[in-house]
């Protein structure tokens, strides 16, 4: 049984990934929403965009708040309502949520959902101090813990249970820097050995350099609408047919255990019931990778592989572009860039390239049924989302 879609996709901005030196967020998601609109040349923005969703986490980057009616003014979508959703790292997937929420309650017909963070011009301290405002206050920040450490437990706890090695890890780095190398929009468009993977400076055993995805600026943007009206738009619309989100204790010390993130694993499972689809069906998947640990614990949550099995399921070549189920075709968080806002509909966006067989050198060959996974903080937040070939 093919289920009816929830939406339909029916076209997609990114800004360039990187250092953006020189501009405000505003202006970066404005590149994103610039492209969108190019890719839909019948639609009238001003018209037919009825309402913004965007995902932002911190307003300390900028020292801006208020950023729904911001990036409204700067896509050219005043007076319409705009709104922003915090939800850490899952910032822009709780957008994508609320979106479809908007067009399925039949509020409205087409909506724009989208993401955005500037984080290069704050020091490494600085963003490591922002970021870490998505942990636990008086249980892991006052102590000094960041997310590097909170994910090094994650693998440490992984290691001692599973057997799962740092060579492992690190397979997961090159996979998706050749991939990010293969991604005109990559922050990190270079290949890395894993000698150089494995040798390059700890940062929280044992996570090294490596391990640990890019601060970075960059905005991305999907146009929704309903599925009787996509045609109108494009004759490539992509449809998402599947969405889970759940949430878990802020803090990993009230966490049934370390090995796992719950929220991910659930929200998978209700996005695969959502979408009457089971794991083997996927024909790629983009999947939060803020460290490399996160998407091995990934594979595991989202049925790709049996639990403990995901540091031998990149092992074997089954998640590289020519593999069994390619991952992180964008290169992931791990080489796309990672700025917070910004990633959910980022991955989104190389899905709706995937599906509609625009992203060239990476392209995965027929590639027809699609899942992202993205997660906030720690896996406080995780949003699932699936999606179909129109």
């Amino acid at each position: 049984m093919v289920r009816k879609p929830l939406v339909s996709i029916v076209s997609a901005g990114l800004s360039k990934f990187g250092r953006l030196e020189g501009i405000y967020g505003r202006e970066i998601f404005a590149d994103a929403v610039k492209e969108a609109f190019e890719r839909c040349p019948n639609l009238n923005p001003a018209k037919d965009i009825e309402a913004l969703f965007v995902g932002h986490m911190g307003e300390s980057y900028e020292h801006q708040g208020h950023t729904g009616p911001t990036l409204a003014d700067w896509a050219g979508l005043l007076p319409k309502p705009a709104m922003r959703l915090e939800s850490a790292c899952a910032s822009s997937g709780a957008a994508l949520r609320t979106g479809i929420f908007a067009v399925l309650s039949g509020m409205h017909d087409i909506v724009m959902v989208g993401g955005v963070e500037k984080m290069t011009h704050r020091t490494t301290s600085e963003v490591t101090e922002f970021l870490a405002m998505a942990s636990d206050f008086p249980f892991e920040q006052w102590h000094g813990i960041t997310f590097p450490g909170l994910y090094a437990l994650m693998a440490t706890a992984h290691m001692h249970k599973y057997g799962t090695t740092e060579e492992q890890m690190a397979m997961v780095a090159v996979k998706n820097h050749h991939n990010g190398a293969l991604n005109p929009k990559a922050h990190m468009q270079k290949e890395v050995t894993l000698e150089k993977a494995m040798s390059s400076r700890v940062i929280a055993w044992p996570l090294k350099l490596y391990d640990c995805s890019l601060i970075t600026d960059g905005a991305s943007c999907l146009i929704l609408t309903r599925p009787d009206l996509a045609k109108k738009f494009t004759d490539t619309p992509v449809h998402i047919i599947g969405s889970g989100q759940a949430s878990d204790a802020i803090g990993i010390y009230e966490r049934e255990e370390l090995t796992t993130l719950k929220a991910g694993r659930l929200a998978g499972q209700e996005a695969y019931k959502m979408a009457d689809v089971k794991p083997k069906d996927l024909d790629i998947a983009e999947v939060h990778d803020c460290f490399t640990i996160a998407e091995i614990i990934a594979y595991e949550d989202l049925g790709l592989c049996k639990p403990g099995k995901g540091g031998s399921l990149v092992e074997e070549g089954s998640t590289t572009l020519d593999g069994e189920i390619p991952v992180n075709t964008s290169g992931g968080l791990k080489s796309k860039g990672h700025p917070v806002g910004a990633t959910g509909t980022a991955q989104a966006y190389e899905i709706y390239l995937q599906l509609t067989e625009q992203a060239e050198r990476r392209q995965v060959s027929g590639a027809e049924v699609a899942l992202s996974h993205n997660v906030g903080g720690s896996g406080a937040t995780a949003a699932v989302h699936i999606y179909r070939r129109g």
